[in-house]
């Protein structure tokens, strides 16, 4: 059965990216990319995305405009964005219920993954659509910036690792 998976990386106070949506502060940080609970492992697992338009903006800064993903992508958003030559990447202004239903026909049994932000998880959580949280707490506080989940959720605790400097935890929803 597909699931629907938050993975995400986190400062120890909360916050997924500063005020200027930059991930900079994450990536100083030592992680072993095949270690425990670690990206590619996870990716590997991944049949489509789902991203916000400042993650999606900040990736296409941050990689020169190269997509890096070989799964479909919906991206929400209100605006017209730029799109990578050659991706299949598709803004959208649907709401979560519609794009989840096309996200699970398009990953052809794989899982899916909500890239960011932690506002789209939410939405995602608020339809009954999110099975899992997966944060990499990395060793650097903030002091703010956007909400690693700005809504409550209550969560089981399912896996806990250690990858380098990263304290890693996979959590369930729970549905009361």
């Amino acid at each position: 059965m597909t699931k629907t998976h938050f993975y995400t990386a986190s400062s120890l106070d909360g916050f997924i990216a500063t005020e200027e949506h930059s991930l900079d502060w994450l990536l100083t940080q030592d992680i072993d990319q095949d270690g425990p609970m670690a990206y590619t492992g996870f990716e590997r697992s991944i049949g489509a995305l789902a991203m916000g338009s400042s993650t999606y903006e900040w990736v296409m800064r941050h990689e020169d405009g190269r997509w890096g993903y070989t799964q479909p992508t919906w991206v929400f958003t209100h605006r017209e964005l730029e799109l990578p030559t050659g991706a299949d990447v598709r803004l959208t202004q649907a709401d979560v219920s519609t794009v989840h239903a096309e996200m699970v026909q398009a990953a052809e049994g794989k899982d899916l993954w909500v890239v960011g932000g932690g506002d789209l998880a939410g939405q995602f959580a608020d339809a009954g659509l999110l099975d899992e949280v997966w944060v990499q707490y990395a060793p650097v506080t903030l002091g703010s910036g956007a909400p690693l989940l700005p809504r409550r959720l209550d969560l089981e605790l399912l896996e806990v690792a250690r990858n380098r400097n990263f304290l890693c935890g996979r959590y369930r929803l729970s549905r009361h």
